[in-house]
């Protein structure tokens, strides 16, 4: 009888002791697969995935709707930068210029892309080839939209310091509805002010069309750089 008692006690603390161990292990178990899930988010929020290549040729008729889609993704992180070379400079080529090149090819008329995707890449993250590259898209497809030719003007002469292709810009621009102004400030370009003055009007343009605050901001930030540099000369 005691014999047997002793040997159900041996068995319940066996069983305790295997109890707590595997309790242990389950607890580590958990707590290593909720960081690694963390770390997963966190990596993923980081390293966003561009479409692939020539998607327009897998879209199957649904170009436009997948293009649509590309934009609302696009402007959920229009700020983005997936390699910072510099503060607030880009590397050339970012995952924001894939998407506005992928939106572009799927729906070559989808002008806001033009006018606010190679904005956002001028203006916000400095990706100055990306962004050279949809405005000339952007120039192509729509030749007679002076806001675009404005806005690719300014991007031509601050950005890529090509003085002639910005003034030839701003001429096509006010032959195609832009404000008569235009035509006096491509005459100015080879002038110090020039950069200055094309910026501040473009700022003031932003702000009369209520665009996103945050390129109006960043505008901004570029003019006060500008002035600041010249103070300095």
């Amino acid at each position: 009888m005691s014999i047997g008692i002793q040997r159900d006690s041996i068995s319940l603390s066996k069983n305790g002791i295997l109890s707590f161990v595997l309790g242990i292990l389950a607890f580590c178990l958990v707590f290593i697969t909720q960081t690694q899930h963390s770390t997963f988010q966190v990596d993923f929020k980081r390293h966003l995935i561009p479409p692939p290549p020539m998607i327009e040729r897998i879209s199957f008729g649904y170009s436009e709707v997948i293009a649509d889609s590309l934009w609302i993704r696009s402007l959920q992180d229009f700020s983005y930068c997936d390699h910072e070379i510099a503060k607030n400079v880009c590397r050339n080529n970012s995952w924001l210029y894939k998407m506005m090149d992928s939106i572009t090819n799927l729906s070559p008329n989808f002008r806001i892309a033009y006018a606010a995707g190679a904005l956002a890449l001028t203006v916000v993250i400095t990706d100055v080839e990306g962004a050279t590259k949809i405005f000339e898209k952007g120039v192509k497809a729509f030749p007679r939209d002076w806001p675009i030719l404005y806005r690719a003007a300014y991007h031509y002469l601050y950005e890529v310091n090509d003085k002639k292709k910005a003034a030839e810009l701003l001429v096509q621009a006010g032959q195609n509805g832009a404000p008569p102004w235009v035509f006096t400030l491509a005459g100015r370009l080879y002038s110090d002010s020039g950069h200055i003055e094309l910026a501040e009007s473009l700022l003031q343009e932003m702000i009369r069309n209520e665009q996103d605050p945050t390129l109006i901001k960043r505008l901004q930030d570029k003019i006060n750089s500008m002035k600041n540099a010249d103070s300095s000369k």
